[in-house]
């Protein structure tokens, strides 16, 4: 599936800040089942964009801008041929030995209610490691419920759980803290996904890789309860989602932050018909 990325972030300020500093995380990598045709980040101003790896291989973009600034708007425009490989990632940029991504951050500890829960569905698939992580991912889609504004970035998987509703980055955080509880390898992902029925601006979406001993890393999306396929783009991966945050910086001065964030995802011409 050809898809085709427009998202638009808009920083302002009733007192312009004095200055800024930003890493993205906005641009992904090709692996078996992405393959990215054409990927631009841009920003609405005279600032250089300095382009390196993070620590997890992620693509990341760095900026510092010396005000005054009123606003900042950062474009991203990507085209991309997506694959259904079954929820199954191959061919990726590995930094980290498995045993990395079994370990919980502030966001992601596993509480005793998670635990519980966590323990009661692996008891009824015999150790089988796939189907744990699917029915933990069914069993978490069913329990909680999308809820923006109910949570914010930095609530944990705990908090989330036991207010049974959130955002995908929630959602995330609770499977990831289930599986690590149980000695499966989790990270999170940030990326994209097409909602072919959705009517208007859509947004991005996190979700999680688990990796399952003879197959690799598989991914589950708690918030649908399935296994991401082919309308999804995969752009970043951290132990949380701070890690694999499109956005995140700092700066001085300037009162009054807004933010404004439009994204558009849409099916494109297939790469036979250009």
């Amino acid at each position: 599936m050809r898809l085709i990325v427009q998202h638009e972030t808009t920083y302002s300020y009733t007192n312009p800040a004095d200055s800024i500093i930003q890493h993205l995380r906005m641009t992904p990598r090709s692996y078996d089942g992405l393959f990215v045709r054409k990927w631009r980040v841009e920003i609405e101003a005279d600032y250089r964009l300095g382009r390196g790896d993070d620590a997890f291989g992620n693509i990341m973009h760095t900026f510092t801008a010396d005000g005054p600034v009123k606003e900042l708007k950062l474009l991203v425009h990507g085209d991309v041929e997506t694959t259904d490989n079954a929820g199954v990632v191959r061919r990726t940029t590995e930094r980290f030995p498995l045993m990395f991504w079994q370990r919980p951050t502030r966001l992601t500890t596993a509480c005793g209610i998670i635990q519980t829960w966590a323990e009661d569905v692996a008891s009824g698939e015999g150790g089988d490691q796939l189907a744990t992580m699917h029915a933990l991912n069914h069993s978490l889609h069913d329990t909680m419920k999308v809820a923006p504004g109910n949570t914010d970035t930095g609530t944990t998987a705990s908090e989330a759980f036991e207010k049974k509703g959130g955002v995908s980055q929630d959602f995330a955080h609770v499977l990831m803290a289930a599986a690590r509880h149980l000695s499966i390898p989790a990270r999170c992902v940030s990326g994209y996904k097409f909602k072919p029925e959705h009517v208007g601006p859509q947004s991005r979406q996190a979700w999680i890789e688990a990796y399952i001993n003879r197959i690799g890393w598989v991914s589950f999306d708690p918030t649908t309860g399935k296994s991401p396929v082919n309308e999804y783009v995969r752009v970043a991966i951290g132990l949380d989602h701070l890690d694999a945050a499109p956005v995140r910086g700092a700066h001085t001065g300037g009162t009054n932050e807004i933010l404004t964030v439009l994204v558009d995802v849409s099916q494109g011409p297939s790469i036979i018909e250009d």
